[in-house]
């Protein structure tokens, strides 16, 4: 038989593909912890911002250790893979959808506490763990951290560190940037990495810490932190809410209660469309029409005077106040404020937005809203973090697909808030629901400046490639 005939005759074998080659050297060192099911495949698309990414990853890895991460990243820089570090998936810009041919790396499987130090204040945690899991395994050592967002039921710690989460606790007790002590990350090329420290205080060289947290798994994989505590709060803890007429009234209130000194734990807004839809998915009696309110939680031992002194405030500032009789009936006007997003979801589609701008310019962000509703014949419901000045507004609209006259309104009111001195997202994220505003906020030399240090810790451009910065 010639060289020809033997060639023709021999079975054919076809070349694995790239993805199949990366899917094998994944399987040979993680064996059952890579998914291909197409029902968890999808899941990776998306994240509660309703925005899914374009086609199906190449695989979810379930990382349940370090190693499995250092693998991950080791395999995905030899094979020039894109990877997306995921945790439970509750972000609001995109940030952790993943898309066809890419790698969704979840961490959050990885939800031990490691050590906990009451007398240091400081305890030691993997990613994947629940934000409220944590403080309820906390609190019988004394001890709490401190970070609040509505979603603390189902986001994760390293989510909130990815994102720089805030949430209803931040007006007393600052956000993420504030509780973090050190954080362990895995680099692109399977580098361990430890940055930050378990002293108070701690200046030695560049602030990586600082620089991982909000970085939205752009610069490395976090696997660690080291989480700075605070004691539990003694004393009582005071709960009132305040209704005004319109909501402009109610954001001049709350900077009012900001400029007078008195500090309290939770101050947060929200206007007549998200009241009333909170009310109406919580079986409540409806609120007065076109009422937004003011809840107001003030705590530790001079709770019941601080409580005292703000409801005199609101009072002056034309609010109906009413103050909670015991913990029960504060916890209850508190679920009203987190209800707000699955309330949001009642009214239609939503693009749940985040903008922050100085406290004393709430009142005047609060106009803009109404502005580009009237200009756009949009409905905008919004709620805000008074006590720091973080507003969320909410887009709402038909269908699965973002149209574009919500994206120009949205452009709007992005602009709206730079143009008062504030920033395009406060808690959230860019993603890549806001990446094309980026510059707007940044200039040119900042921006580009951000990406080479990306590009300094990540020279292949693998880890979640077209988030924050994009094309």
């Amino acid at each position: 038989m010639t060289a020809d005939e033997t060639a023709h005759s021999a079975p054919s074998v076809r070349p694995r593909s790239a993805a199949d080659q990366t899917l094998a050297l994944l399987r040979a060192d993680l064996g059952p912890r890579v998914d291909t099911n197409p029902t968890a495949l999808e899941a990776a698309r998306a994240d509660k911002s309703g925005h899914a990414a374009e086609g199906l990853p190449l695989a979810v890895v379930h990382a349940a250790s370090v190693a499995d991460v250092q693998a991950v990243m080791r395999i995905a820089t030899a094979t020039r893979t894109p990877v997306v570090p995921r945790g439970a998936g509750t972000g609001l810009a995109g940030g952790a959808n993943t898309g066809g041919g890419e790698i969704s790396l979840s961490v959050r499987g990885m939800d031990r506490v490691l050590e906990v130090r009451p007398d240091d204040l400081l305890a030691v945690v993997e990613p994947g763990i629940l934000n409220a899991e944590l403080n309820a395994l906390l609190e019988p050592h004394g001890v709490w951290w401190a970070p609040d967002p509505a979603s603390r039921a189902i986001s994760t710690v390293g989510g909130n560190i990815a994102t720089g989460a805030g949430g209803l606790l931040c007006a007393k007790y600052g956000v993420v940037r504030d509780a973090v002590l050190g954080v362990d990350v895995v680099l692109a090329d399977g580098r361990l990495m430890h940055f930050g420290h378990r002293s108070v205080k701690g200046v030695t060289g560049l602030d990586l810490t600082s620089l991982i947290i909000g970085s939205e798994g752009t610069l490395g994989v976090v696997v660690g932190a080291t989480l700075k505590l605070r004691r539990l709060v003694e004393g009582e803890r005071v709960t009132l809410t305040a209704l005004f007429d319109g909501v402009r009234a109610a954001a001049v209130a709350s900077a009012a209660v900001t400029a007078s000194g008195v500090q309290p734990a939770i101050m947060e807004l929200m206007d007549a469309t998200s009241l009333a839809a909170a009310h109406r998915l919580l079986s409540l009696p409806a609120p007065p029409e076109g009422a937004a309110q003011l809840t107001i939680q003030t705590d530790g031992p001079v709770a019941a005077d601080e409580a005292s002194a703000i409801a005199e405030i609101l009072r002056e500032a034309g609010g109906a106040v009413a103050v909670a009789a015991d913990a029960a009936e504060g916890e209850a006007l508190l679920a009203v404020r987190r209800a707000m997003h699955p309330a949001m979801e009642t009214l239609g589609t939503t693009l749940i937005e985040d903008v922050s701008v100085p406290r004393s310019a709430l009142p005047d962000m609060f106009d803009e809203i109404a502005r580009i509703e009237r200009e756009f014949g949009l409905v905008i419901p919004a709620v805000a973090h008074a006590g720091d000045g973080n507003l969320h507004p909410n887009f709402v609209f038909e269908g699965p697909e973002v149209p574009p006259v919500v994206w120009e309104a949205a452009e709007e009111l992005f602009r709206a808030a730079l143009a008062l001195g504030g920033t395009l997202t406060g808690e959230h994220g860019i993603g890549v629901l806001k990446r094309r505003w980026l510059i707007d906020e940044l200039g040119d030399d900042q921006w580009k400046l951000q990406r080479d240090i990306a590009h300094a810790f990540d020279p292949l451009g693998i880890l979640n490639p077209g988030k924050v910065f994009g094309p």
